[in-house]
């Protein structure tokens, strides 16, 4: 038996669901911001004490301090854990998600406050409230609906609620290493909902991208010069620095990264054909008339299954408006590499720093490079044959009345690489957030819609886990 029949008047006819979510997306709890530490230090003790108050086994884990680039230490805010049920008998999933939201402002351009959740047409604007806010409240209230109705939980649910997400996760992975033999040691599957659909079509996630970041620093006279009196006597930093960044076509030039991609498998073509995807959708919300590539499978193959490299952004060189007439001494390129099977971080960071070299060395120019990796985060990647996908499957077929899009994801979620490589469980992604939400961006929403028809889905999704045999696991 499922609550579902009766979850909608339990939960939202009395905007529970709202009144929670507003709740949560009034704390400002930027993690990127050291002056906001107080609001997210508040934000981890309100989401312990909801899960307290739901009868929970609830931690605050202290994962220690943070190093500023001053030099100076900032407590870390502490991970939430919580358990409900152990019964040796049943699986026992756990949910990752995060709390901590990327900055915003009214002035940023936002049509609402930001922090102050405000209902328009249905959707819910706020900071936060797709990613991952809302999704954190839907698993939550899951677990509350079969409590309201004195229905036994069909699966134990443990909660895994971090506040540095947005920031690289800081002493996270620590965390699951050490707690690898105790919190974690009866969990059978990993659940993260850090992520949203397609289109309007629901979505299973089965994979992400990794993500290698790097800084190029050329660094040339001891000091800034006016091109006036220098320009044409001195080998210009910047010039050397655009000239071994590549040709603008985009491509990745760097031997060996495109050979260690992974084939695209016949099946794979054939499910990124059966995939719910509107280019010309995609591109009105972007705001161009033209894509890298203008079928489907191509686009959709080289969001989320072949690296890509950006270049993000040139530091030490004059960006302020007006005009400067300088010749900058140091210029650091920054770029960034996304990871895809069967790409190793620490073989791309050889590949591009060996490259660059090379090409530097070309110019013989007087000039000093240096290259630095900064971020090295692996890509991730399920199998959608496993029980778990399947179960998935059932509870969207229940909740939408059609099947899901299997989908990966372009951007990183380290954390899932990380709980894969760390506990050895099953992971998968199931998002409710929306194609539209504007994560990151001005405007954020949750639909009421995916809140509350994507809180049924985390109910018949423990459901349908809790049906999985034993001898599959």
């Amino acid at each position: 038996e499922s609550p579902l029949s009766n979850y909608y008047s339990f939960m939202f006819q009395r905007n529970k669901g709202f009144i929670a979510l507003r709740d949560w997306v009034a704390i400002e709890s930027d993690s990127s911001n050291v002056l906001k530490r107080p609001d997210l230090h508040r934000m981890m003790e309100m989401a312990a004490q909801k899960l307290r108050l739901m009868g929970g086994t609830v931690e605050l884990v202290d994962i220690g301090e943070q190093e500023l680039p001053d030099g100076q230490t900032l407590a870390l805010p502490k991970v939430v854990t919580a358990q409900f049920g152990n019964d040796p008998n049943k699986h026992t999933v756990c949910v990752y998600g995060h709390v901590d939201v990327q900055p915003a402002k009214l002035e940023d351009g936002w049509a609402t406050d930001p922090y102050n959740l405000t209902d328009i047409n249905g959707n819910l604007y706020g900071r936060g409230a797709s990613d991952n806010k809302a999704p954190v409240l839907a698993w939550i209230h899951a677990v509350e609906a079969y409590q309201a109705l004195n229905m036994e939980l069909p699966v134990n649910v443990k909660f895994v609620i971090e506040g540095m997400e947005e920031t690289g996760s800081n002493g996270l992975d620590a965390m699951i290493l050490a707690q690898r033999d105790t919190f974690f040691s009866d969990v059978d599957y990993i659940i993260i909902s850090d992520c949203g659909w397609l289109s309007r079509r629901p979505a299973l996630t089965y994979g992400t991208r990794g993500n290698c970041y790097f800084y190029a620093e050329v660094e040339g006279p001891k000091q800034d010069l006016h091109s006036g009196v220098y320009g044409g006597t001195v080998i210009e930093p910047m010039t050397d620095l655009v000239g071994i960044l590549g040709d603008p076509s985009g491509k990745i030039l760097i031997p060996g990264i495109r050979e260690a991609v992974a084939p695209l498998s016949d099946e794979e073509w054939r499910m990124y054909q059966d995939i719910q995807f509107d280019i010309d959708n995609y591109k009105n919300k972007i705001g161009v008339n033209e894509l890298m590539y203008s079928n489907k499978v191509d686009l959709l193959a080289h969001m989320w299954r072949y690296p890509t490299v950006s270049i993000h952004g040139i530091e030490g060189a004059f960006s302020d408006p007006g005009t400067k007439t300088v010749i900058p001494a140091k210029v650091t390129a920054k770029f960034s590499i996304r990871q895809v099977p069967n790409m190793d971080p620490a073989m791309v960071k050889k590949q591009v720093t060996d490259y660059l070299h090379s090409v530097f060395a070309k110019r013989k120019s007087p000039n000093k490079l240096k290259v630095t990796m900064v971020i090295g985060a692996k890509p991730w990647l399920a199998d959608t044959q496993h029980p778990l996908y399947d179960a998935g499957k059932a509870a969207v077929k229940r909740v939408f009345d059609m099947d899901p899009d299997l989908i990966r994801e372009g951007g990183t979620i380290p954390i899932a690489r990380t709980f894969q490589d760390v506990t050895g469980k099953s992971i998968i992604m199931m998002p409710i957030g929306g194609f539209d939400d504007g994560l990151h961006s001005q405007n954020e929403k949750m639909s009421r819609y995916n809140y509350i028809e994507g809180t049924k889905l985390f109910v018949a999704y423990l459901n349908e886990v809790s049906q999985i045999k034993h001898t599959s696991v």
